[in-house]
């Protein structure tokens, strides 16, 4: 385990997890701000590489878990990212479809920050959010990320949100 919120565990995507997390990152509404779905490779691709990412440079996006079942309901947490020719440290997340509008995103996306700063030591995070995800931007703004810019990042337009310690 990596985090713990209230009512989630993070922890290190697994290979078992593919198929929970089949059930967010293949769902066409709620990848819709995403070029498209991920069909079961494309998950396959999604864990290897965070786990990559936990070996490589110590963060990823992890599993996100409801303490109450156990089951895995989608994913949050830390990765580097390019922006603008500058690494930022990004929080992301997912949370299957039947799951969004409980606060779980925000929870887990909190805790992220926190990590972010307490115990990796840094001074800023961003999310980067298209314009027209407003799930998404309420995420980042209820935890106090404010636009800082606006970019195109992987041929997409995006807003760039941070926050600082």
């Amino acid at each position: 385990m990596i985090l713990e919120t209230q009512r989630l565990l993070l922890r290190e995507m697994e290979i078992s997890d593919l198929d929970a997390l089949l059930l967010v990152l293949g769902d066409a509404e709620s990848m819709r701000y995403y070029p498209k779905p991920f069909d079961r490779e494309m998950v396959q691709k999604w864990i290897d590489r965070h786990r990559h990412n936990y070996v490589q440079h110590g963060v990823g996006l992890w599993a996100m878990v409801l303490k109450t079942t156990g089951e895995v309901i989608g994913d949050c947490g830390l990765v580097w990212q390019e922006v603008e020719g500058r690494q930022e440290l990004e929080i992301g997340y997912h949370v299957r479809l039947d799951q969004q509008m409980q606060g779980y995103a925000t929870e887990a996306a909190y805790a992220c920050q926190d990590y972010a700063f307490k115990v990796l030591g840094q001074h800023r995070v961003i999310s980067l959010i298209r314009p027209e995800n407003i799930p998404s931007r309420r995420v980042a703004e209820k935890n106090g990320l404010k636009i800082v810019q606006e970019t195109v990042w992987r041929d997409i337009p995006h807003y760039i949100y941070a926050v600082e310690r």
